[in-house]
């Protein structure tokens, strides 16, 4: 479950997304061209420390692009590469948004989602003491592959043992994708995170999609290679 709040973000994730998109390899868009938000989804971090979300933008008139995101109240040691910038939040104050691919409490999470089928978090807004329910953007579906669930470790990466060292588009074959793909790896599992998703095969091997309304065709969001 996510307990969300009604807050002012200075500046707000979009914004922070614009100046921080162009900059990556798997982009594809227009540089300086507002973000708009397409869907997203939660998962939920077992400690309740760190907030994880997945957006789904355009920039401009561009594909849509998958961003998994951390938020944390404090920086995370060793992973200034995949910060994404800090965010005034006001009820909760500074939080510091990560690339959730070089975030050790993400690669858990997408793996239990991509193997086992778990769900997305639910949402809710606290409202005069009440928890009113924010019902889903979208729908997710991952695979039941009967594969256990890894909870670590986390490969290390250039960032240092606690990181998830994830590897970009270039670097790996595409796989059942063409777009820009990020690879983690968690326990001896590696996954493939779609950063240009399209309809697109579910692998033999576990994969978790997507859909939208304006998407009725589920998009390939990631996958066990």
């Amino acid at each position: 479950m996510a307990l969300l709040h009604r807050a002012e973000l200075r500046p707000s994730k979009l914004e922070l997304l614009a100046g921080w998109l162009p900059g990556r390899q798997w982009f594809a868009g227009e540089a300086g061209a507002p973000v708009s938000r397409v869907a997203a989804y939660r998962f939920d971090d077992p400690a309740g420390e760190v907030g994880v979300e997945t957006l789904l933008v355009r920039a401009g008139d561009g594909p849509v692009l998958q961003v998994p995101l951390t938020y944390r109240g404090a920086p995370l040691a060793g992973a200034d590469e995949h910060l994404v910038g800090v965010i005034e939040h006001s009820v909760l104050g500074r939080r510091w948004a990560y690339d959730a691919c070089g975030d050790p409490v993400y690669p858990p999470l997408l793996a239990a989602a991509v193997l086992a089928d778990a769900r997305q978090a639910e949402e809710y807004f606290e409202v005069d003491g009440k928890r009113e329910a924010r019902p889903a953007s979208m729908t997710l579906t991952g695979s039941r592959t009967g594969r256990p669930v890894p909870t670590g470790p986390v490969s290390a990466g250039s960032a240092g043992p606690a990181l998830a060292g994830p590897v970009d588009g270039g670097a790996v074959s595409a796989g059942p994708v063409d777009g820009g793909v990020t690879v983690v790896r968690v326990g001896d599992v590696e996954l493939a995170v779609v950063r240009r998703p399209v309809p697109a095969d579910v692998p033999a091997a576990g994969g978790l999609a997507g859909a939208w309304p304006g998407q009725d065709e589920p998009v390939l969001l990631a996958y066990a290679r």
